[in-house]
């Protein structure tokens, strides 16, 4: 059985459920504001799940390399290994609001200090990614394939400050994420993400600080569900959304799943501003050929969970066909996962995000004049390390593409 605490204080239990599944029940304490999920209001009737966790429970699980590591660690010690034993693990550090600890346990936040300038100056070879994963693999309740961790070092988050006080020194919660990636497998990945979400940003999109280590092996992002005060933010993907496992996030459309999904949690006063900002996301992902844009990479934040949502700031942004050449859509656009044209996301933006066909053309122009932009960096980068040139020649060869068909070329 799992304590389940939402903004620090206990909100319900949650256990498993006959032989696969799981079930979860508010304290009868719990406040309206105490909800776990915009999807899961405070009630009395249990919330079931069939299979595994419910979707808002599984959403921070680790993937990959870092899930495979704290199996390895822990399987032996406990005979079986399942998302229960994970979220055991990592649940008391994740990104967003909720908390988990064992029924009897105190909530305990902290997490080990971890210099980001050490991070970012790290030399390829070196041990430190090793380490990482090593110390911060237990607090660590974030989902992806790639490996990533949490860590804290509370001094350097710029992104934190409000009128310029810093958060308070006593705060021991992780602040950062560090990205990394196996050379030969994804070779470059770091450097891709990093021009990928310059795009974003010259597209006027809200993008978390985000920087790029010396030997680019690592990209190390502020977190964006932290508040200066030292509490978090409510954060939710569309998996938990559209009530879907994390297996299930290439499931869904772009129209229905994403941004009818998201006029459904988004006040009427806000829906206008937020969904230009959405569509713009969906056709910058289509621009810069991100085959990886599931229903996870796509997410809202809130202060209060019976408040105002608004489109979550831009994360996990990367060219996938210049590994893939042969990569399509994450999500169906129109019936089908290939490469939409111009005048598919004009549909789109028209009939789903309800945007006149003068503001579609300004953000479709918006982006190609954000890749024009971000290409001159490109190839200057390219130029300066020789050794990212390849993969900085295939990014723009897609990034043109993307561009003409933002064009109707």
């Amino acid at each position: 059985m799992i304590k389940i605490w939402t903004d620090g204080t206990e909100a319900g239990l949650t256990d498993r459920l006959r032989e696969r599944g799981s079930t979860f029940v508010y304290a009868q304490t719990a406040a309206p504001e105490r909800a776990v999920s915009v999807t899961m209001p405070v009630r009395l009737q249990s919330w079931d799940t069939a299979f595994g966790l419910a979707p808002v429970f599984e959403m921070n699980l680790p993937e990959g390399v870092l899930r495979e590591r704290i199996r390895l660690a822990f399987a032996k010690a406990t005979g079986v290994f399942d998302e229960f034993d994970l979220l055991t693990i990592v649940g008391r550090s994740q990104v967003g609001r909720i908390r988990y600890t064992g029924v009897d346990d105190a909530l305990d936040e902290a997490v080990p200090f971890q210099s980001v300038d050490e991070v970012l100056a790290s030399r390829r070879g070196s041990n430190l990614y090793r380490d990482l994963l090593e110390r911060f693999a237990t607090s660590s309740g974030i989902s992806g394939v790639q490996p990533k961790v949490l860590i804290r070092d509370e001094g350097d988050s710029r992104t934190l400050t409000d009128a310029g006080k810093r958060i308070s020194p006593s705060y021991r919660g992780a602040t950062h994420i560090v990205k990394f990636w196996e050379p030969n497998e994804f070779p470059e990945l770091a450097a891709n993400e990093f021009f990928c979400l310059k795009v974003a940003e010259h597209c006027g999109l809200d993008v978390p600080r985000y920087r790029l280590s010396e030997d680019r092996t690592a990209l190390v992002v502020d977190r964006f569900d932290l508040r200066p005060d030292g509490t978090y933010r409510g954060f939710e993907d569309f998996c938990v959304l559209n009530a879907r496992r994390t297996d299930e996030k290439y499931r869904g459309s772009y129209e229905t799943s994403v941004l009818k999904r998201f006029g459904q949690f988004v006040s009427a006063e806000k829906m206008s501003g937020e969904s230009e900002k959405l569509f713009t996301l969906i056709a910058l992902n289509c621009a810069i050929r991100n085959g990886n844009a599931h229903l996870k990479n796509f997410g809202i934040c809130y202060d209060d969970v019976l408040g105002e949502a608004w489109l979550a700031p831009v994360y996990d942004l990367v060219t996938t066909t210049v590994c893939m050449p042969n990569d399509n859509m994450a999500l169906t656009l129109n019936g089908t996962i290939h490469w939409p044209a111009m005048k598919d996301l004009q549909r789109l933006g028209e009939t789903r995000a309800f945007t006149s066909a003068a503001v579609i053309r300004r953000i479709l122009e918006r982006i190609a004049d954000a890749l024009a932009d971000v290409t001159v960096e490109l190839a200057d980068f390219s130029r300066e390390y020789p050794a990212f040139a390849p993969i900085g020649e295939r990014m723009i060869e897609q990034w043109e593409i993307g561009s003409r068909s933002l064009r109707g070329a």
